[in-house]
């Protein structure tokens, strides 16, 4: 293994594209997320149903170490 000189860099870390492309950094309340079940066969779920899952959700702190992991540079 080669010696650490000065100036040497640390290779960046990759964040997984899935995750990038569910969730947004929500400032210090965590990520945010889209509703499940709202991409198809809309027509047997409840109005009340889709309406309250147009708005989105927060991520539940059991799942934010995570998706910490998953996205490095998010917040």
């Amino acid at each position: 293994m080669p010696r650490a000189y000065r100036g040497a860099k640390t290779t960046k870390l990759k964040s997984k594209r899935s995750a990038s492309k569910r969730f947004r950094a929500a400032g210090k309340e965590g990520f945010k997320c889209g509703a499940a079940k709202r991409r198809h066969q809309l027509t047997c779920k409840t109005v009340k149903m889709k309406r309250h899952s147009r708005k989105g959700f927060l991520v539940r702190k059991e799942d934010l170490g995570r998706i910490d992991q998953m996205l490095p540079y998010a917040a």
